[in-house]
């Protein structure tokens, strides 16, 4: 590391620094890196595979050996490199006085890395600030803790002085998660019909040379979503992870799943083409039937509902289906070729505790209503440009029956926020959301019987941020709520004397489903 006053002095001197490599073979094929005799990319290692992962479901062998037909192919889902609007960017200060470390980092999790940068630098936790101001666009590859957040702590803990790192987009393409990285060799067994009666899938990942924050588990959220939304009792998946010399993958951009659905949807239009069948005609014939739901798959998921034929419905009529089949045997009969692609697709959505989550998939929140009557909302979710700051407001102010511009939203502070698990997986509204509408619902319970008390009376309700006495009609706002709670100079029975947990703290998490599935045709 090169410190300096400013980004061209550091430049410079990094030029002036002479390092003697020795050049070793490198692999950088997952199927290659595989073979005997490849590269190590971890000599103590005597191979390259890191773990093996084995699921299965149903009958598979029998599905195949009474199949009518089968088709297999070879199908990769490319590596990519992440591009959000803005690269990482860490500022770290150091008050020696407080042995206090704050840290500016656009991160999607906060609280996660304020967890591992103080076990990084040996501090307590407690002595840590992480703040996101702003992410700058995330989706995943802002999901990890990076080594240049621990750096920055710790030479700003060693010279005394704020320090600030900019990330260039080189550096962003060579130091940033990338995504993908499959090779992927698909059997699908059927019947004449069309009908799928299993699926084999050997999945090889390429992880890069280590482990980032989720890096095994993203290949396991591909088995999970395999079937697609089709009907299949019997699956099995093998994943092999493989290091290689290149930069880590982990999650980005739905992280496994659309690489499920490329899998699955690609292998449906090779069944398809193999028997001479419409491609929609083989969808419709597979897809859950309305009255399976909940279905529960061969992978371990269970969906909850759907109506799967629908939004294929419409967009097939939406597009003239039939006349664009028209429309393509008469180009290729005049000899140009007209392509006409399908996808349907499964997702798991609002990631909470579930088969799709390797730890906790919990949020929570905290709902404070201030003496003037003012609301304040404190996230665990971190928005990376989702923007919850206004949805949650919205959400908020509803529920309590205030203006919109008297919410305010706070997020990505840990200094201020209570412990979150960040935004990932379109988790942020679905869950941070509803963790903020349960907290809401106590806090309209406390609101309530304060209310009860200052109109003296046993039955209220609590409409558009007033309570009314429903026997008289007489009413006292949410402000003149708010103002007594803190005054405190009277108490509602069988109530505590701190006034924060009277009326301003209320929190709660929330927890989904085994899974959340949402589906879509174009």
């Amino acid at each position: 590391m090169v410190v300096a006053t400013d980004k061209y002095i550091a430049r410079d001197a990094a030029e002036l620094v002479e390092v003697d490599y020795t050049p070793t073979q490198a692999v950088t094929d997952p199927e290659k890196a595989l073979a005997s005799g490849a590269p190590a990319v971890h000599p103590e290692w005597p191979d390259n595979t890191a773990f093996n992962f084995h699921q299965e479901g149903g009958d598979v062998d029998k599905a195949f050996a009474d199949a009518e037909v089968v088709v297999k192919q070879r199908i990769t889902s490319q590596r990519l490199i992440p591009t959000s609007m803005e690269t990482r960017g860490v500022v770290a200060d150091w008050k020696t006085g407080d042995k206090a470390l704050t840290i500016y980092s656009s991160t999607q999790i906060p609280h996660l890395m304020r967890t591992l940068v103080a076990q990084m630098l040996g501090l307590s936790e407690n002595h840590c600030r992480v703040v996101t101001p702003e992410v700058g666009g995330g989706f995943g590859s802002k999901l990890n803790v990076y080594a240049e957040e621990a750096l920055m702590g710790f030479i700003a803990m060693r010279i005394g002085k704020p320090v600030k790192w900019i990330e260039s987009r080189r550096e962003n393409f060579q130091c940033t998660i990338h995504g993908r990285g499959h090779v992927d060799y698909y059997e699908v067994a059927a019947k004449k019909d069309g009908a799928i009666t299993g699926i084999k899938l050997k999945l090889i990942q390429d992880l890069g040379a280590y482990h980032q924050l989720l890096t095994p588990a993203i290949p396991t959220l591909s088995v999970l979503m395999m079937p697609g939304l089709y009907n299949c009792a019997n699956i099995r998946a093998d994943i092999v992870g493989v290091f290689t010399n290149a930069v880590p993958t982990d999650a980005y951009r739905g992280a496994g799943r659309p690489e499920a659905t490329h899998g699955i949807e690609r292998m449906v239009d090779i069944l398809a083409a193999e028997l001479k069948l419409d491609p929609a005609d083989i969808r419709y014939k597979n897809f859950v039937p309305n009255d399976k739901f909940p279905y529960a798959t061969a992978t371990g998921l269970t969906y909850d509902s759907g109506n799967y034929s629908a939004p294929l419905d419409k967009a097939l009529g939406i597009v003239e289906y039939k006349k664009l089949r028209g429309d393509q045997a008469s180009a290729r009969a005049a000899g140009r070729f007209m392509g006409i692609g399908l996808s349907t697709y499964g997702e798991i959505c609002a990631i909470g505790p579930s088969p799709a989550t390797p730890a906790g998939g919990w949020e929570s929140a905290t709902v404070k209503i201030e003496p003037s009557g003012k609301v304040c909302v404190m996230t665990g979710c971190s928005p990376h440009g989702q923007g919850e700051e206004t949805t949650f407001a919205q959400i908020a102010a509803d529920e309590l029956g205030v203006g919109i511009d008297d919410v305010l939203v706070l997020h990505g502070d840990t200094s201020i926020v209570q412990y979150g698990i960040g935004t990932f997986g379109s988790r942020g509204t679905a869950i941070g959301g509803t963790a903020m509408y349960f907290a809401i619902q106590e806090l309209k319970k406390k609101i309530k019987l304060y209310g009860a008390m200052l109109l003296e009376s046993d039955d209220v309700s609590f409409v558009n941020g007033t309570c009314v006495d429903n026997k008289t009609g007489k009413s006292v706002t949410l402000a003149e709520i708010a103002a007594a709670s803190y005054r405190a100079m009277k108490l509602p029975p069988n109530t505590e004397l701190a006034w924060w947990q009277l009326i301003s703290g209320s929190r709660r998490t929330s927890r989904s489903r085994s899974a959340r599935t949402s589906s879509s045709a174009k």
